[in-house]
């Protein structure tokens, strides 16, 4: 398994953040009635096992000090392994090596396995905050990244 940078325009990040959206529609049963906002600023990490691209994950900046976690995604048949948490911990690598103190994200409520995720790995809740303000299937979390000795 590698994990590697790949462009925006990379087209296995936008297959992969494509079969996410399907994923996340179905679970929801597109009842936030929010369409997907995309994001060309966002730092892609892949995933990539035998070739291809297996998940995916990004950081975009939202200030100087703080980043975002977006559109984490691993394929269905590659879950179970611990892929997404190796991924979690190179994109928080990534976000301080970027300069971000702290790690926002959201997921939504109806994800448990997600969340589980992310509590175990030290996010805490927060507030909702910007764009899904007012979506009542959000939750947020943060982490704050250690500090370079």
């Amino acid at each position: 398994m590698l994990i590697e940078f790949r462009p925006t325009t990379d087209p296995e990040i936008a297959t992969l953040v494509d079969a996410q959206q399907r994923e996340l529609r179905r679970a929801d049963g597109g009842l936030d009635g929010q369409a997907t906002v995309t994001h060309d600023d966002i730092r892609y990490l892949a995933v990539v096992e035998g070739g291809r691209a297996v998940g995916c994950g990004g950081i975009q900046a939202l200030d100087r000090d703080t980043g975002e976690l977006k559109r984490m995604y691993v394929r269905p048949a590659y879950r179970g392994r611990g892929i997404a948490r190796q991924l979690l911990t190179a994109l928080e690598e990534l976000a301080f090596q970027l300069g971000h103190a702290e790690l926002r994200l959201e997921t939504g409520t109806y994800l448990p396995a997600a969340i589980a995720l992310y509590t175990s790995a030290g996010y805490r809740p927060i507030p909702v905050y910007g764009e899904y303000v007012g979506n009542p299937y959000s939750v947020c979390f943060a982490k704050r990244l250690p500090v370079a000795a």
